[in-house]
């Protein structure tokens, strides 16, 4: 339950970049993202392969939490990972983008794309705006994209995107595998 403001009070708004494609919008998170974030990582699937522990999230106060860590990476470092909006219903797809809390093994461009649009080309289209943006922001010679043996989605989007996978890491206690995509050959494949 949020608390009314008192007439002629205004909060600070997110200020952070906004990226657009064509059918999506990369922006910063609001409260009206906790209910759908919160949705897609009840689902088992999803949750297997991007949540901390690989088990979905139950409860409305751990969804919470998972939202604000997401907008809080970005308060803290001046990047994160983009609450993703379908232009066309205004619904949330999922989160793109920056990951890189201290002790991760590198600067990662991640994805999570909820069930209902899967199959749709949104992990890519996001992931590469994403990238363009990191490019165009960071002295970075390469990204990194941390993905489970098993999740052979996550590794098609890699592919899609002209990562390498080039060793693994543990994550939470079990391996991932590192994809990495290089500045250079990035670059050149824009062009």
């Amino acid at each position: 339950m949020s608390a009314l403001l008192k007439q002629g009070v205004t909060l600070a708004p997110p200020n952070g970049p906004v990226v657009e494609t064509e059918r999506l919008k990369l922006r910063q998170w609001r409260s009206a993202d906790i209910a759908p974030n919160t949705a897609m990582l009840s689902d088992p699937g999803t949750a297997r392969f991007i949540t901390v522990d690989g088990k979905p999230v139950t409860n409305e106060l751990v969804g919470w939490r998972n939202a604000a860590v997401m907008a809080g990476h970005w308060a803290l470092h001046g990047a994160g990972m983009f609450a993703v909006e379908e232009k066309a219903s205004g619904r949330f797809v999922g989160r793109v983008g920056p990951w890189f809390p201290p002790g991760w093994p590198g600067f990662e461009v991640g994805w999570g794309i909820a069930s209902e649009f899967r199959g749709k080309g949104y992990a890519v289209e996001a992931a590469r705006a994403a990238i363009d943006w990191v490019f165009a922001t960071f002295e970075l010679d390469r990204v990194i994209h941390c993905i489970d043996h098993e999740n052979t989605a996550s590794q098609a989007v890699a592919r899609r995107l002209g990562a390498e996978k080039q060793g693994e890491t543990d994550l939470f206690g079990h391996v991932a595998d590192v994809w990495v995509t290089m500045r250079s050959s990035w670059m050149a494949s824009r062009n």
